[in-house]
């Protein structure tokens, strides 16, 4: 007899996921989108995801977590659209784990470099939603320790009820509005220095030199911001200008069964080259 995952029992016994065949086809069609996007993943984060894919359909039903509605298009333009973000991140962090000075002595050990105390393992997910794509960086890379911020507290309870759901020590959850970041970042968990992170991303956020402005105090200086976009940002690249933040590279994305424009602006403070390309598109 097949044995099942309580939380995939609990995604069936709610009666979630309504619209989308069956509950395993939902996790094989994750597994083959996290093959085809080079993302090595555990039957038990594939579980994760799935459960994590029906709460967003629970919540939603009462609060306004996300515009997409059907449960087919939120497995693919959040989902997918967040998986296919693992594994360049996962690149970029090599790169500058190799650029860097540092005691790590394996991916999963991405800790402190001594030359500015950087724990590249604390990523701040800014204005996540329902926590696109914190969660599901939380879920695949179990090394990283992910904060969600958003200003609306509903969308911040249920990132929290999704880290107790799915048990996930590595996520939690900040209400707060951008603007009003500095100086009220507590520790992100497993993250002794407090407010400075390695990674800050956004999901159509906001521009990029507002992105930038906005959580400049919170990345550490040695730190890379990560701005998922759809088409190239030309535009609000060239509006950086001598502003505090510099592109270094963007980089193209393939997202599976979803025909459209996705891209990462990668940007690290001005002056401080850590990335590991030049400006390209």
């Amino acid at each position: 007899m097949k044995m099942r995952c309580p939380l995939l029992d609990g995604a069936a016994s709610a009666g979630l996921l309504r619209g989308v065949q069956a509950i395993e086809d939902v996790a094989s069609r994750i597994s083959g989108a996290a093959q085809q996007l080079g993302v090595s993943i555990g039957a038990l984060q594939v579980e994760q995801l799935v459960r994590y894919l029906a709460l967003i359909q629970k919540w939603n039903r009462v609060y306004n977590l996300t515009a997409v509605r059907e449960p087919s298009q939120m497995l693919t333009h959040h989902i997918f659209d967040s998986l296919a973000v693992v594994a360049p991140l996962r690149t970029q962090l090599e790169e500058l784990r190799a650029r860097l000075p540092s005691r790590a002595e394996s991916p999963a050990d991405l800790l402190e470099s001594p030359s500015d105390d950087t724990d590249l393992t604390t990523l701040l997910d800014v204005g996540s939603g329902a926590g696109l794509p914190g969660v599901v960086l939380a879920i695949c890379s179990p090394e990283l320790s992910v904060t969600c911020v958003d200003a609306v507290a509903k969308k911040t309870a249920f990132i929290q009820q999704v880290a107790v759901d799915l048990k996930l020590p590595n996520l939690s959850s900040l209400h707060a509005r951008v603007e009003t970041l500095s100086g009220r970042l507590g520790p992100a968990v497993g993250n002794s220095r407090g407010a400075q992170y390695g990674i800050v991303c956004s999901r159509a956020f906001a521009s990029l030199a507002d992105f930038a402005s906005l959580t400049h105090d919170a990345l550490a200086p040695t730190g890379i911001w990560m701005a998922l976009k759809g088409k190239t940002p030309s535009e609000e690249i060239a509006l950086l200008d001598d502003g505090p933040a510099e592109v270094f590279h963007v980089e193209q994305l393939l997202v599976p069964d979803l025909d459209a424009d996705r891209c990462i602006v990668w940007m690290q403070k001005r002056g401080r080259f850590v990335g590991m390309q030049s400006v390209s598109t």
